[in-house]
Formats: structure tokens, C-alpha cells, sequence
């Protein structure tokens, strides 16, 4: 090394008492070396590291811009659909990427195999037991009705005495309670049943009897409501009674009519729903759903006067045919008019898994109720959050009552028999999600889709 190398070397040298050397690396710029011994032997063998940490720095570097480069293609190909990639990138990710990424269709949307599912509320739970004697162990599967953008709630609710009474709720979006008065609207009071020999029935507690699984329907400006009136012993009927609609919004509760039974004595019948609109003239209530659609038809609803009764089938046999709804619970809320036909929610059961109650959805022909045109091929709803499996019986998700709202589905479900939750939908999403699930009929040892 000449005089002037050395004397430009020596500029850089730091003593330091340890007498090592210190090597430091700046990725932006070429390694410093700094030297710590006078020593020109020392000094060669520091170039030389030198030297080799700038070979081994190179490779490290090139290697991750090669990283870098294929990140930012990995990303762009996430953003808009699958690209070319070049040449320079690994075929293994090639292959990996191609069978993943699907491509974008605005006309088209992407589902994934299992169907659609209703999309829960943040807020959820929106109505909780509160202190209050009457509803202070449960507020659960509730039915609802809209009028002039207003949404009405009613909830059942189980107190200290286990009987089942109704309270009240409103929301204007569907998802945040509004009003809520600290009393209940309705409360069964009979005790004209006969006492038979005890059942063998208990739905969500209220051991005591009461008034249960309100289905309310507004038709025309009247409110026709179906409960299941359980006495606490032997008698499990359907009720009906009814109340109009300005009494209603008044909150006059003392205007309900007194409740008639409309099912006969001595059977366990439940989910009876009464259709919004009049067919072919006719009050219409849907009584039974499998092994067939059952429907009585009527010219005004006074026909029941504790005497008259509508003859049912609830046996609901197992359909082996079907996977998650093999075993059908029974209709959920009122069906709702749409283009299509009648939207229904329903709950069911995998028999070989019959303690998790499922949603799903079908849709009935306008004209003739009583023929299914779409089914859901999968639930739309089932119990996976915390509230719907943390209550009085885990794995459960019931719901009384829907709405459509701006064109969005609204479903008003108890979880757990416990607490109100609500989730949503925009209607057309799930119509036209049904629709590519046709009801199959085997006909002449051939499998048909209906039209």
C-alpha cells in the first residue's frame, strides 16, 4: 500500500481500547469498513472481509428484489382478476395462483360452494333480558311487521314466574331498537282448558304456559297474529287474535281481541302462519309443510269461534332424501310477497345431527302456494356465534318474523332461546341464489328439475 492509500485509510481508523474491529452495513450505501488496529497486515485481511461481505450482500439483495417484484404481481393479479404472468416468475406459483384466483364478472357473483349466508348485525344481540320480572330470564323469537318505514317487534319473554308473555320493540333502520317500554303488550289469561293427561312438551322454558312464538301478518289495516297457547300441562293449540292497526300504533294493548283456538284438543301443533295477502279472494293459514303443503282458505276469519278447528298433520317424518334439512321444524315467519312467487323461511335439522336448529329459504308459486318452485341447497342461517349456543338450549336459531326494507331482507331471530338477534340480506341476492337450486322430483325413475 502506497503513502497516499495509507494516509487515506488512516483518516477512517477509530481507536478504541478493545483494539477489534467494528464492521458496519448500510443497505443504501457501499459497507464502511473502519479499522481498528495500525497494524498493515490487520488492514489486508479487513479489505478482504470487506470484499466478501460485499459478495455475499449482492445475491441477498437481488434475491429480494426478486421478492419484491413477484409480491407486487401476486398483488395486482388479487386486485383484477388472473393475469399473464411473465416468464421470469416460478411456474410452481404460476399453477398455485391460477387455481385460486377467480376471475371477476360484473354481471355474475362469485359464491363460494356452500350458498350464501344472512350477514348478522354487529350489534347483536339487540334485545337482552332486562330486570324486569316479567321478561328477566329470556326475550326471544320475535315477529315483526313494517308500516310507513317503521319496524314493529314482538318478542316472547319469560319472567320469574315461567310464563310466556309478549313484549314490544321498534327500530326504524331494522338493526337499532328505538322504544322499548319496560311492560309487557300481551299476556294469555285462560283457564277454561280442560286438564288432560300432562305432555311431554317444553319450548324454551315458560314451564308455566303462556303465550309462545308470535306470528303476526298485516292484511289490509289489521293485524292478525297466531301463537302457540300452551296451558302448562296438556293443551299445545294455535290461538288467534287480532288487534287494528291504528290501535296498534296508539299502543292501545287493551284492544287485543280475545284469543280463539283454531286447532283441535288433545294434539301439539305449532308454526301455523297466515299469508299477508287474500288468494283468490280468501284469507289463506298455512298449517303444515312435510310430507305435503297444507293450506285452508277462508272467507273472513270470524269462521272460528272456539268450535270450529283446522285438522293438521305434525307428524314431520324424516325425509332421507334432503342433507341439512332432512328433518323439517316447521315455517318460520309469514311468507312475504315477491315477483317470484312467495318468499318462505323455514327451520330443519340433519336427522343425524338433531340438536342444531338451520334456516333456510324456498320460494312457493304465487298463484298455487302449495308448490315449491326453489329451495335452498344449503342453510342460510345456522348457530355458530356465541349467543346463538349460550342460553337456555345452545345450537339454536328460530325465527317468527322477516321484513323486507329498501329492498334488504330483515330477519328477526331468537339465538339460544335467550336473547333477539337480526340479520340481512338484499333480497335479489338471495332470489336469484335460489333460483339456481331448482326443486328435483323423480318422475318415471327419471330425475327432473321443475319449471
Amino acid at each position: 500500500m502506497t503513502k497516499k492509500q495509507d494516509s487515506k485509510v488512516k483518516k477512517k481508523i477509530i481507536k478504541k481500547p478493545s483494539g477489534k474491529r467494528k464492521v458496519s452495513i448500510k443497505t443504501t450505501k457501499k459497507p464502511k469498513v473502519i479499522f481498528t488496529s495500525k497494524n498493515k497486515n490487520t488492514n489486508k485481511k479487513v479489505i478482504k472481509q470487506k470484499d466478501k461481505i460485499k459478495n455475499e450482500i449482492k445475491p441477498r439483495v437481488k434475491k429480494t428484489g426478486k421478492l419484491k417484484s413477484l409480491a407486487k404481481k401476486i398483488v395486482d393479479t388479487l386486485k383484477g382478476g388472473v393475469k399473464k404472468i411473465t416468464k421470469k416468475s416460478s411456474p410452481s406459483l404460476k399453477k398455485k395462483i391460477t387455481k385460486k384466483v377467480l376471475k371477476k364478472d360484473k354481471n355474475e357473483t362469485v359464491l363460494p360452494k356452500e350458498g350464501i349466508k344472512l350477514s348478522r348485525a354487529y350489534a347483536n344481540p339487540i334485545i337482552e333480558p332486562r330486570l324486569y320480572s316479567w321478561e328477566s330470564k329470556a326475550t326471544f323469537n320475535p315477529t315483526a311487521f313494517s308500516s310507513n318505514g317503521k319496524i314493529h317487534l314482538i318478542y316472547r319473554a319469560v319472567g320469574w314466574d315461567d310464563i310466556s308473555v309478549l313484549g314490544y320493540a321498534s327500530s326504524f333502520n331494522g338493526y337499532k331498537i328505538e322504544e322499548r317500554p319496560p311492560y309487557h303488550i300481551y299476556r294469555r289469561f285462560s283457564k277454561t282448558e280442560p286438564i288432560g293427561p300432562k305432555v311431554d312438551y317444553g319450548s324454551g322454558g315458560g314451564w308455566s304456559g303462556g303465550c309462545e312464538d308470535p306470528r303476526i301478518t298485516l292484511v289490509g289495516d289489521r293485524l292478525y297474529m297466531l301463537y302457540t297457547a300452551f296451558d302448562g300441562w296438556s293443551s299445545v293449540r294455535i290461538a288467534l287474535t287480532s288487534i287494528s292497526l291504528e290501535d296498534f300504533k296508539k299502543h292501545h294493548w287493551d284492544k287485543w281481541e280475545n284469543p280463539v283456538l283454531i286447532s283441535p284438543p288433545g294434539e301439539i301443533n305449532k308454526n301455523w302462519v297466515i299469508f299477508p295477502e287474500k288468494i283468490n279472494g280468501k284469507f289463506a293459514i298455512m298449517h303444515s309443510f312435510y310430507p305435503n303443503i297444507l293450506i285452508d282458505y277462508f272467507d273472513n276469519l270470524d269462521h272460528f269461534d272456539g268450535t270450529k278447528f283446522i285438522k293438521s298433520n305434525n307428524t314431520r317424518p324424516v325425509d332421507k332424501t334432503r342433507g341439512w334439512d332432512s328433518w323439517f321444524r316447521g315455517v318460520g315467519p309469514a311468507p312475504m310477497k315477491i315477483k317470484e312467487g312467495w318468499l318462505v323461511l323455514y327451520h330443519a335439522m340433519d336427522h343425524k345431527n338433531p340438536d342444531r336448529y338451520k334456516m333456510g329459504a324456498l320460494i312457493l308459486d304465487g298463484k298455487d302456494p302449495t308448490k315449491i318452485l326453489y329451495r335452498s341447497s344449503h342453510p342460510i342461517l345456522e348457530p355458530e356465534e356465541h349467543y346463538e349456543n349460550n342460553g337456555h338450549k345452545w345450537g339454536v336459531v328460530y325465527s317468527c318474523g322477516a321484513i323486507i326494507k329498501e329492498g334488504r331482507l330483515f330477519v328477526y331471530y331468537g339465538g339460544a332461546d335467550t336473547v333477539v338477534c337480526v340479520a340481512s340480506i338484499p333480497v335479489t341476492e338471495l332470489v336469484d341464489h335460489l333460483k339456481k337450486n331448482k326443486i328435483i322430483k323423480l318422475q318415471n325413475d327419471k330425475i327432473v328439475k321443475t319449471k
